[in-house]
């Protein structure tokens, strides 16, 4: 298929998450759990091990547990499309870490993990009637990763390098990731997250991505406080002054996309109706950047991208089940 002139110059296809390797907790709840909590709905919160034991003391239903983080399951997503994929985080020696290795093979995924005797972290994700997700996360081991950790090598042979905004908590990390990336010659993605992670890290945010990123991945809520337009097509705008590639995701109206002085606009698969939203985002970059590093044109990396988001929606968690992946495959 044609190239845009946004494809990795080389015959590279290999894309490579960095980000925390979390298991994700799902419970469903009303908008009143939510402010019992205390936690920002829609948005994530950091906590401690004992804030999730006693959000889940209190809730009023069945749990789901799933392997999980941004990245991963961007990068599990690759995998499952059936490109080469990677990813780099760290976990514990316990019984969760074990499962998550385990679980990245078994999704066509490299695991490319750090060790450590802490225990894996650990994300809940409260999932109210309306679909919308709000986390409180606990990093744990993930939260351990050293910048010594994190060499060119395990970035070698990538097109893409996706790194999750969530690790702007540990901005030494990060930096030497993105240095990494770079001298790996990988274009860097960014997901920003969450509007919360924006919120908290904008300074260091704006820095970065100027002199790193080439690809820039925001919800509405997102590219609202990034952009600091509460008008869609000026936050837009804002975003892509700042990359090579801008993407603004919003929920069942679709995404655009600007490049080069143009906007794509890309519409939402089916009714937009949701069952659960865990992962949407995510997901939606999977099938944009396998889309990508295989010279897609944008519109068709979007479209495929849409659909990865699509059907993520119709199930509980970031694990699409194989006769989603059928349905998606038959677009390539």
């Amino acid at each position: 298929m044609p190239a845009t002139d946004s494809t990795p110059e080389n015959d590279r296809r290999l894309i490579v998450g960095i980000g925390s390797a979390l298991v994700d907790i799902l419970i469903h709840a009303d908008n009143e759990f939510i402010e019992r909590t205390g936690a920002a709905r829609g948005g994530m919160t950091l906590v401690d091990h004992r804030r999730i034991e006693d959000t889940l003391a209190m809730s009023p239903g069945t749990t789901t547990i799933v392997a999980g983080g941004s990245a991963c399951n961007t990068i599990a997503g690759v995998g499952k499309l059936g490109g080469p994929a990677r990813f780099v985080g760290k976990c514990g020696t316990d019984r969760w870490g074990r499962q998550y290795e385990k679980s990245l093979g078994q999704r066509n995924v490299d695991p490319a993990l750090v060790r450590t005797d802490s225990p894996t972290g650990r994300a809940l994700s409260i999932i109210t009637p309306d679909a919308q997700r709000t986390m409180l996360t606990y990093l744990g081991a993930s939260a351990e990763i050293r910048p010594e950790e994190i060499n060119v090598e395990r970035f070698a042979g990538a097109a893409v390098v996706h790194i999750e905004g969530y690790l702007l908590f540990n901005p030494d990390v990060i930096q030497t990731a993105l240095r990494a990336a770079k001298e790996a010659g990988a274009m860097v993605s960014l997901d920003l997250a969450s509007f919360t992670v924006v919120e908290q890290s904008l300074t260091l945010l704006e820095k970065l991505v100027d002199d790193y990123v080439d690809i820039l991945i925001a919800n509405e809520d997102e590219a609202r406080v990034f952009s600091r337009q509460s008008d869609e097509e000026l936050a837009l705008e804002v975003l892509a002054k700042k990359a090579h590639i801008a993407v603004l995701n919003v929920g069942p109206r679709g995404s655009r996309i600007a490049h080069d002085g143009n906007t794509i606009r890309i519409q939402s698969m089916g009714d937009g109706t949701a069952r659960d939203t865990t992962g949407a985002g995510d997901l939606w970059a999977a099938g944009f950047l396998f889309g990508l590093a295989n010279g897609y044109p944008l519109e068709q990396c979007g479209r495929l991208g849409s659909a990865c988001g699509y059907e993520v929606c119709q199930v509980i968690g970031a694990d699409i089940p194989d006769d989603g992946w059928m349905r998606i495959k038959k677009l390539l």
